[in-house]
């Protein structure tokens, strides 16, 4: 949340009374002292400035960003802000302007610098230098988004005339910061400390800032603080303005303490996990002009008649929780205010409102900012004539919308109305729940710059009101799935429209789409599932996302290829044929492309090896051939590969999740689909190195675009999720082999499908390590051995499919075993026992008899070979000798011969040696 503006004027005022903003000074040239001139110098060689940032600073010109006091000809202002990145993060377009290297302890010669503004640039790899504690007369000390490394030095505390502190986002990674150093900067009107790993200062942070009674702005967002105390004795904020403590861990209710703070312009407890219902103590913040409390999915009740007592409430959000029940007292408890209503922004989306909107909204007359989406709100909102941005989106909206309903809203310029029909790529299925009836003469007494209406029944004819808009400058234009069936008119390509977003997908528009629409950069283009004739035009290199599904026929154009700034390409869902041409060596910075669903043949293109910033690549269903391309190890920033449902062929290559210097191939994979194609050999056990699939999914919403995924036994579309679905699928590929341990290193893998393939050996006993599983598919493997007791610990597990394998012994019957009590998920192995198959086991804890595996089986065939060698070799010896003996008669007499004499000896024999024996036995006793 920003600063308001009174809060803003107030630190303005207060920096300028103490010297910050000298009003004496002039840029640093030929009167400024020759000793610091040259400090300043050593401190440029020592800096890396691709752009040139310092190229004035020669001679006895201007120094850009240099000021020196114009009496004593000292250096007091050294501004090295880089203008060309405003937000945090770290993007490739910026680098060409961000400063970098050590900074020259040359600066200590600056004795009366004041003011050091140095953010925005990159020094990664270079720690906050210790020798800005003896800058005693700095007073503005800016170092946000400048990715230092290491941790704040303990000398800054030394700086005890500083006013001005601004340290968020300074580290390059996030270390964890004790926080004892603060306490020398008495004089502290301002502090940022947004993105710094707090946690170890968990117990006593609030302490710590409490003795520093002298804050205006206090700044703690995305700081690990785990803790919000409800209770505090004696709070010294007597000068507090601005206290923002969002992106933290709090889980506790909202302490009574804040509303002690009377001296409070802005609250900002956004993105917590803030319980309970929102307190009526809130009231006691007189001077509160914005509250941010959104993010808090526990934090309810509804919204009492005293919160409308905020009669100097500017700004108030309160999106994604959970408050309930009708705004009817809220507003009507403004109504009675008795200035005027300041109201300006109120976002209520994704809550549980319910109710009609009342009648005192109208009474908000400088309302201008209105965001209803996601509730069950029924309208009323045509008398908020200075309303500018409307937002309505996701709600139960009724009837039939004509013109009237829109009459009085002469100030509006964004208009978003909503509503979410099934996720489908089809337009057959699209339900349209909204429709609109508004006469082809109608002169809207508003001009727009951005409309999106998504599901809205606006059709069959344009909406000629467009026309109408004579000083049209709109920037996004959305009629999707609006149920228009006629050609885009003459008139409206007349416009000379510059977009920044165009989407008419889903509807049944004819006729050519012209050159004539130009896009401002960044853009995004959608003709999705419409009748268009011809070919397409590239309009602009602007155009960054560009979406033509069910739309397309032949071969995909080279020409697509000349779109140099494209970040997604989605040309799925299309009767597009032949091979994917060599067109990617200027898409330098594409991050998705989805060319699924098609019949697209041959193999994959060598060339996709060279967009490194791929993220997300999808060539399912079609019929691509040959192996999975070497060049893919170049993507590194990989995180979603689907490629299922193909032709392509050989083993699954080694490399991926192969270890390389820094990094593992493809290791931020987080969704690898290789199913259904002719691959053949084992599961690298490198797989188990995919680090995408070994962390959480992050909390913020991250859009990943669309992708089906079958998962618990079904196909599902994701679009808005994607982000949060971990998935490895390699079912019905012909794997053979054990199933690795290495996989079970995947912790947070939610779906794993090895189904329909050749697997042997048993399940692996790590298998209880997959703790967010919840989808595991190993059916039609040729798996034996038990069921490994750790399974029971996959708390998460609701899909599990079994079957079809050799598995023996006794179903699990704890834990999560409980709940898959369906027999479907263990037939087909004949030696298992116990519920919920009929089969129960032995009484007496023996295990059943085990099914002859691969072994076994092996075996078996051992045995076979045995029996019809011994059959053979009795065949050959008694067919041998009898059989030539029939044919031989002399043979056969002196046989016989022979067996007559033994038989006679025998008979002879043992008769007369017994009857000796006995004698002898007679004449001992």
């Amino acid at each position: 949340m920003g600063g308001n503006k009174s809060a803003t004027s107030a630190l303005l005022l207060l920096l300028l009374l103490s010297g910050i903003l000298h009003p004496e000074t002039i840029q640093l040239g030929s009167g400024c002292q020759e000793a610091e001139r040259k400090a300043l110098l050593q401190f440029k060689q020592s800096l890396r400035d691709p752009s040139g940032q310092l190229s004035s600073w020669v001679g006895e010109n201007c120094w850009s960003g240099v000021s020196c006091n114009n009496r004593t000809a000292s250096v007091i202002k050294l501004n090295l802000n880089n203008p060309f990145r405003d937000s945090f993060g770290s993007f490739e377009d910026d680098a060409g302007h961000e400063l970098g290297g050590k900074i020259s302890p040359s600066l200590l010669q600056l004795k009366d610098l004041e003011d050091w503004d140095l953010s925005m640039n990159n020094v990664t790899g270079f720690q906050v230098p210790e020798f800005i504690g003896s800058l005693k007369e700095l007073r503005y000390l800016n170092l946000s988004g400048s990715f230092f490394s290491g941790t704040i030095p303990q000398g800054l505390g030394n700086l005890s005339k500083l006013l001005y502190l601004d340290l968020n986002n300074f580290l390059d990674q996030s270390n964890q910061i004790d926080l004892e150093w603060l306490s020398g900067l008495s004089s502290l009107v301002y502090f940022n400390l947004g993105g710094a790993d707090l946690s170890k200062a968990g117990a006593y942070w609030l302490e710590v800032f409490n003795k520093l009674h002298s804050f205006v702005e206090l700044h703690l967002p995305n700081c690990n603080l785990p803790s919000l105390p409800l209770s505090f004795p004696s709070l010294n904020f007597a000068s507090l303005q601005v206290l923002d403590l969002s992106n933290n861990d709090f889980n506790s209710t909202i302490p009574h303490w804040l509303f002690t703070i009377t001296s409070l312009l802005c609250l900002d407890l956004s993105s917590n996990d803030l319980q309970g219902d929102i307190p009526d103590g809130f009231a006691s913040l007189n001077s509160l002009q914005e509250l941010d409390l959104s993010g808090n999915s526990f934090l309810g009740g509804q919204l009492s008649r005293n919160l409308g007592k905020l009669c100097n409430l500017r700004t108030m959000i309160l999106s994604r929780n959970n408050i309930s029940g009708e705004v009817s007292d809220f507003l009507d408890g403004l109504s009675e205010c008795t200035n005027s209503i300041l109201l300006e922004k109120l976002e209520l989306r994704f809550n549980q409102f319910t109710g009609i909107l009342p009648i005192s909204l109208g009474s908000l007359k400088n309302l201008r900012h209105l965001v209803l989406w996601q509730n069950s709100f029924l309208e009323n909102f045509g008398q908020l004539s200075a309303l500018e941005v409307l937002d309505l989106s996701e709600n139960k909206w009724e009837g039939v919308k004509t013109e009237s309903r829109f009459r009085n809203l002469s100030s509006l310029k964004e208009l978003s109305l909503t509503i979410e029909s099934p996720q489908s790529l089809t337009k057959d299925s699209i339900n349209v729940t909204l429709p609109f009836n508004i006469s082809s003469d109608w002169f809207p007494p508003f001009k727009l710059g951005f409309i999106k209406l998504r599901s809205c029944q606006l059709g069959p004819k344009f909406p000629t009101w467009l026309r109408n808009q004579t000083e049209l400058s709109i920037r996004t234009l959305v009629l999707n799935k609006a149920r228009i069936s006629d050609t885009i008119p003459d008139w409206f390509w007349q416009l000379s429209l510059t977009l920044d977003e165009l989407d008419v997908a889903y509807n049944e528009l004819r006729g050519r789409v012209p050159n004539s629409l130009g896009f401002n950069f960044p853009a995004t283009v959608d003709l999705s599932s419409n009748n268009f004739e011809g070919r397409f035009p590239l309009w602009s290199f602007n155009v960054t996302k560009l979406y033509l599904l069910q739309l397309l026929n032949g071969s995909i154009s080279k020409s697509i290829g000349n779109l140099k700034q494209l970040i997604t390409l989605v040309i799925s869902n299309n009767n597009l044929s032949g091979e994917i041409p060599l067109l990617f060596s200027n898409s330098s910075f594409l991050y998705i492309l989805d060319m699924s669903n098609n019949s697209l043949s041959g193999s994959i293109p060598e060339s996709i090896g060279s967009l490194r910033t791929l993220r997300f690549l999808v060539l399912r269903n079609n019929y691509l051939s040959g192996e999975l391309p070497l060049s893919l190890k170049n993507c590194t920033f990989m995180e979603s590969l689907d490629l299922g449902d193909n032709n392509l062929s050989g083993n699954i290559p080694a490399w991926i999740g192969a270890s390389m210097p820094g990094l593992s191939i493809l290791r931020l994979l987080h969704i690898l689909d290789l199913s259904h194609n002719d691959l053949s050999g084992f599961i690298p056990p490198r797989v188990g190195n995919l680090s995408g699939m070994k962390v959480e999914p992050p909390k913020s919403v991250q859009h990943e675009g669309r992708l089906r995924v079958v998962t618990k036994g079904s196909e599902r579309k994701y679009f808005t999720t994607l982000y949060l679905v971990n998935l490895l699928d390699l079912s019905s590929t012909n794997l053979s082999a054990e199933i690795p341990a290495e996989l079970t290193s995947l912790v947070h893998l939610g779906n794993l499908n090895l189904s329909h393939n050749h697997l042997v050996g048993k399940i692996p006993e790590e298998i209880g390590n997959f703790e967010w599983l919840e989808t595991l598919d190993l059916s039609k493997n040729k798996l034996s051995g038990s069921i490994p007791p750790s399974m029971a610990s996959l708390i998460f597990m609701n899909h599990l499919n079994l079957s079809y394998n050799n598995l023996s012994g006794e179903i699990p019957n704890t834990n999560q075993f409980q709940t898959l009590n369906d027999p479907s998920i263990y037939e087909g192995n004949l030696a298992l026992c116990g519920d919920p198959l009929p089969k129960k086991c032995p009484e007496n804890g023996g295990r059943s008899p085990v099914p002859r595996g691969d072994d076994e089986d092996e075996d078996e065939h051992d045995k076979l070979w045995l029996f019809v060698s011994v059959a053979l070799g009795f065949i050959g010896g008694f067919w041998g000798f009898f059989g030539s003996s029939i044919i031989k008669k002399s043979w056969r007499d002196a046989y016989f011969q022979f067996v007559d004499k033994t038989v006679y000896l025998f008979l002879t024999f043992v008769p007369l040696n017994v009857a000796r024996l006995l004698r002898k036995y007679r004449l001992k006793c």
